[in-house]
């Protein structure tokens, strides 16, 4: 049994909408269980800023999904919101990443390969994705640091 911490966002037409949709997908999903959201924000693109703000939020869940199963579950959520790829870090319906795993015995899990990484490779330099994760990990410590000690750190960026 996994624990999955999913950065949650959207930009084009109904952004609650498709996020509402998703997660109540997920839930009803077979081997996910312990579905939970954190309050969304709303936020300013990041990497390709010509477009629209972002909502965007923080889905904890439990699942026996292994990491790439999880990540195909997950695609295929995007793909029911209709999600095209045509421009990176560019406008979506939804996006659904998958930031942080941990194992049974709660230690973050690393996974390394062309489909995927965990943990997500920036979610420690976005102010987007700590905020929400701060709200359902409010004691998070990563390298050393704690989650409201790179909160604050970020704001002064």
């Amino acid at each position: 049994m996994y624990t999955y911490y999913i950065s949650v966002g959207s930009n084009i037409g109904d952004k609650r909408g498709y996020i509402n949709s998703a997660f109540q997908l997920l839930q009803e999903h077979e081997t996910v269980s312990e579905v939970i959201s954190s309050s969304l924000i709303e936020t300013e693109p990041w990497g390709y800023t010509d477009q629209d703000s972002f909502i965007n939020g923080i889905w904890s869940c439990k699942s026996t999904l292994a990491p790439l199963q999880m990540l195909g579950l997950l695609q295929s959520l995007e793909q029911l919101a209709g999600r095209e790829r045509l421009i990176h870090w560019g406008p979506r319906t939804l996006d659904l990443d998958i930031i942080m795993a941990l194992d049974e015995d709660k230690t973050m899990i690393s996974v390394c390969n062309k489909r995927l990484t965990i943990p997500h490779p920036y979610f420690w330099d976005r102010i987007f994705v700590l905020e929400p994760l701060s709200e359902l990990l409010p004691t998070f410590t990563y390298k050393g640091t704690t989650i409201g000690e790179r909160l604050a750190y970020l704001s002064l960026l």
